[in-house]
């Protein structure tokens, strides 16, 4: 038998020390097993140290995360640059691991260190707050370390997940339909236009891209990247996606979309798929649903709506008018991680069909995992309709915190999100120095700051040069100060301005005018 040394030596840490303890001790019992030098009696864990770590690890959240979430004197961030932030976390991994008690400030490190996206001060993207329901939830999942691809392995998940989908659809308005959750709406946006495609000749599932017709997809000049990147990652060519005008506020022009559409066919082109938005990223524009549906009726194109960001909007009785006609579309990508808070990541696509159209397109049938003579009821095994195995149960943070709130506590988290940005815009018409780029329909509100030094500055190049330098200083001000976060873009010819985005309920009327005060105290100077 072999000789293992045990003594716990200065240079090495707890956990190497706990290991060389549990070797000896099983060493020391009857019927010990050594093969290739690995003890394979008992486990080799210390299950009561690893116990503690969690405890203790889950009490710095609750203290770090959890009870400082809607604390408005905390800072945002806590910014610091690249090289020092890699010396304070002591980002090497070492041939010995860590004792607990550093690993333990690791963690308050990371946290200290990272953007607190659950502060109510938080607008610099299309999510922000936190859910306590939604964050138990990711807990609980988190600690079973699920996968959601057959009953057996997943049964709860797959059946919320399928209580979910069939609500969503209802909203969407839908007499029946499909879905599966998936990682982000870049991806479902992705499975659209790849099962729009299927639809399209169901032959390139076998046989690819070769001699098929040069497939041609339309979509506006607002819509999300995801698009063009789908079009390159599916091979059907960023060159044919076609994107479609829209007006000053922009919304996709029906009339434009028909000239494409006659253009694409005139040159020999197949069009089959339209992808209209509904919530443009920047804007927040919704593309007039219904007329796009009569142009796709009329050509034969799937209709995908990207709602990734508007779907929530179907949720309030006041606001659902946003998306009037999103019934007639093919399919639809929804991300209730954003305004609804179920947490990143949660995402869904929605497909009208019920036929089985997402498992034939996406259907391996591998036999090791979607047996057909299971003893239960294979329709279950959803996992076949997805293009990954492996996928995390994202549909039980909707479904607790749906639970929890009902649909009429959802339904008030929009439309006091949306309030709340009626009510910043009309603060903004009254400050000096600040200009709405437009009237928004939705949660995002564009505006930009004029400091006191261009104010009696002549309209022309000049001026609008140095106000696109504005915001950038403001931004690494508030950073750097860490009393806020606020996007910033330009856009279509407009220099650079400020994109505040509504979303959090813990968000109160206080921090719009924090907002507006903040920026004018940064950029007093400038």
């Amino acid at each position: 038998m072999e000789d293992i040394t045990t003594v716990h030596k200065g240079s090495l840490n707890d956990y190497a020390g706990m290991i060389g303890v549990c070797k000896q001790e099983m060493l020391q019992k009857k019927n010990a097993v050594l093969v290739d030098g690995v003890i394979l009696n008992g486990p080799i864990m210390d299950s009561k140290a690893g116990k503690k770590f969690v405890e203790e690890a889950c009490k710095i959240i609750m203290e770090e995360v959890v009870q400082k979430a809607d604390d408005v004197t905390e800072k945002v961030c806590e910014w610091q640059a690249p090289e020092t932030l890699k010396q304070i976390l002591d980002l090497e991994m070492r041939d010995t691991g860590e004792c607990h008690q550093k690993l333990l400030q690791l963690c308050r490190d990371v946290i200290r260190y990272s953007v607190k996206t659950s502060h109510p001060r938080f607008f610099n993207q299309l999510y922000a707050g936190i859910d306590y329901y939604s964050l138990v939830a990711r807990f609980i999942t988190e600690a079973l370390n699920p996968s959601v691809y057959t009953y057996e392995v997943s049964p709860v998940f797959l059946l919320v997940e399928e209580a979910v989908i069939k609500k969503m659809i209802e909203f969407i308005g839908w007499e029946e339909g499909d879905g599966i959750f998936n990682p982000g709406g870049s991806v479902s946006n992705m499975y659209a236009m790849n099962l729009a495609r299927y639809k399209f000749c169901p032959e390139i599932k076998e046989k690819g891209l070769s001699g098929l017709p040069r497939l041609v997809m339309f979509t506006s000049e607002e819509c999300h990247y995801s698009m063009k990147k789908a079009a390159s990652f599916l091979g059907i060519g960023t060159e044919n996606v076609y994107f479609i005008r829209t007006d000053e506020r922009g919304k996709m022009i029906p009339e434009e979309l028909e000239k494409q559409v006659q253009r694409a066919r005139k040159e020999g082109s197949a069009p089959f798929l339209v992808c209209a938005t509904a919530g443009t990223t920047v804007l927040g524009a919704f593309d007039p649903l219904d007329k796009i549906a009569d142009i796709c009726e009329k050509h034969g194109l799937w209709l995908h709506v990207d709602a990734s960001w508007g779907g929530s909007a179907l949720i309030s009785r006041k606001h659902c008018r946003l998306l009037h006609g999103i019934h007639r579309a093919d399919s639809v990508a929804w991300n209730p991680h954003k305004m609804l808070l179920a947490g990143i990541q949660c995402c869904a696509l929605l497909v009208k069909d019920n036929s089985g159209l997402l498992k034939k397109c996406y259907s391996a049938e591998a036999a090791y995992l979607f047996q057909q003579d299971k003893f239960y009821d294979v329709s279950y095994d959803t996992g076949d309709k997805s293009i990954q195995c492996s996928r995390r149960p994202d549909a039980f943070k909707f479904w607790l915190m749906w639970k929890a709130l009902g649909t009429t506590g959802l339904e008030e988290r929009v439309n006091r999100a949306l309030a709340l940005a009626r009510y910043l815009v009309e603060e903004i018409k009254k400050r000096e120095g600040f200009q709405l780029l437009l009237e928004p329909e939705f949660a995002n509100v564009c505006f930009w700051y004029i400091p006191p030094s261009l104010r009696e500055m002549e309209d022309g190049p000049e001026f609008w040069q140095k106000l696109h330098q504005v915001a950038p200083i403001i931004k690494e001000r508030m950073m750097k100060k860490g009393s806020m976060m606020l996007g910033y873009q330009p856009h279509r010819g407009k220099v650079n301005f400020f994109r505040q985005v509504v979303i959090s309920p813990q968000v109160s009327r206080e921090d719009m005018d924090f907002l507006l005060d903040e920026i004018e105290l940064l950029a007093k100077d400038l």
